[in-house]
């Protein structure tokens, strides 16, 4: 227990140095396997990390990504937009609630939330502010809504998590979907009361013809086209989660290049970006897996689970301490890195605790999904201020607060109602 507690100390004076995150867990994990088992055992745990890192189960991740990348080079975010806009734009905050909505539907084919808040602060935020929204309402808009593509499948947090817990990527895939609606209805009604509240805020835009209505809808069918081939391909046993991956990655190739986005610059950019993207996801995966290495070595998960479940608390107050942790975590910490970092320590205290382990990766993102939006390491809010540095990043701070209570209030529900999660999983018979 307390070799760990020394390896978590080191780790986070590291980052006070502003080393790194992904080089601290790195250096503390190696030299903490060094002193607690032998330098031989450390040089070969590293050895075997970069090793791992070539194994076949994670080139789903590069996979993910360059789908992603294709689909934003494609433009159909702002075909989900525009559909979105002309269905409820003429409302009160609509414009707020089709961002939100497209958000939604693009997270369902890209999987990334820093994508997600780069394409749609281009395509959403300028309309908003065009249509005089507060610039506070909007830029916490486009924030909060982009947190959605972590959770809605496919989701590359997920596969990751999947891979560390040796889950189904299929089951967590499917235990996304519902807790992604409920997630996308509690921002709309976030949406909503803000505009009650300050009317001036979120003013109605014009309303579109039914013609205009179905011409959009129509414009859509690449992204449900895209979404059914990864998704029904993977739950109808035609593909494994990583063939699903390469399906989609090759369809949105296609599809850029059939709607003529791609030239031999472009491509050499996408290609460059997601390869970029993978690398430093990968470094943090190999940071972290040594760091989880020598925490196993140690006693602190075990000590860890003895010490709750030797205290007289309901399995659920624990739970709820957990996210709270995260919470807290996540004002400091990259999400990626709070998840590697901590599910190494936490998952076995909770299935030990009786909890299904695919529930608990859903509400491990839900919790980092708060995570993108809180300060002061909110990834969203500062890849929307690079993307628009005229908004302080304060004004931007304010606008996301009604979407963290929508957030916390959501995973209230979803620990409380786990079948929300474990629906699909097990209809589907994963």
């Amino acid at each position: 227990m307390i070799e760990g507690l020394l390896g978590f100390a080191a780790m986070f004076v590291l980052m006070a140095l502003r080393v790194p995150i992904a080089v601290a867990m790195g250096i503390v994990g190696f030299v903490g396997l060094g002193l607690v088992r032998s330098w031989p055992a450390a040089i070969s745990s590293t050895a075997g990390e970069f090793t791992g890192i070539g194994s076949y189960t994670l080139s789903v991740v590069p996979l993910f990504v360059l789908m992603g990348n294709f689909v934003t080079r494609a433009g159909m975010s702002r075909e989900l937009y525009h559909a979105a806009y002309t269905l409820i734009g003429h409302k009160r905050g609509g414009l707020a609630m089709s961002t939100i909505a497209a958000c939604a539907g693009f997270g369902a084919i890209c999987g990334s939330s820093i994508a997600t808040t780069a394409t749609m602060s281009r395509v959403a935020l300028p309309e908003m502010l065009r249509f005089n929204y507060s610039p506070a309402f909007a830029a916490g808009t486009v924030c909060a809504g982009a947190t959605l593509g972590i959770l809605i499948p496919p989701s590359v947090i997920m596969v990751i998590y999947g891979i560390m817990t040796e889950q189904s990527i299929g089951a967590l895939f499917a235990a996304g979907v519902i807790p992604g609606l409920v997630a996308t209805g509690f921002y709309l009604l976030a949406s909503v009361w803000v505009t009650h509240r300050h009317p001036d805020w979120g003013p109605p835009g014009e309303r579109s013809s039914w013609a205009e209505r179905f011409a959009a809808l129509k414009q859509i069918w690449g992204v449900l086209l895209l979404f059914a081939l990864v998704m029904g391909g993977m739950y109808g046993g035609f593909f494994t989660p990583t063939e699903a991956a390469g399906v989609g990655a090759m369809g949105g190739f296609l599809f850029a290049l059939a709607r003529r986005a791609l030239n031999v610059k472009a491509t050499v950019q996408v290609l460059s970006e997601s390869a970029r993207t993978s690398a430093m996801l990968f470094t943090i995966v190999i940071g972290a897996s040594l760091f989880a290495n020598f925490l196993n070595f140690t006693d602190m998960p075990d000590a860890l689970k003895t010490l709750v479940t030797s205290l007289d608390v309901p399995p659920l107050a624990v739970i709820f301490v957990i996210c709270l942790v995260y919470v807290i975590l996540g004002t400091a910490m990259e999400s990626l890195s709070m998840m590697l970092l901590t599910v190494p320590i936490f998952f076995p205290l909770v299935t030990a605790l009786g909890f299904d382990p695919v529930w608990f990766g859903i509400i491990v993102v839900c919790v980092i999904e708060i995570s993108l939006i809180t300060p002061p390491v909110g990834m969203n809010i500062f890849v929307l201020s690079s993307m628009m540095p005229s908004l302080p990043t304060s004004t931007i701070w304010r606008g996301v607060t009604p979407f963290i209570v929508a957030d916390i209030a959501r995973m209230t529900v979803l620990i409380l109602f786990p079948a929300l999660s474990l629906f699909l999983p097990r209809w589907l018979g994963l």
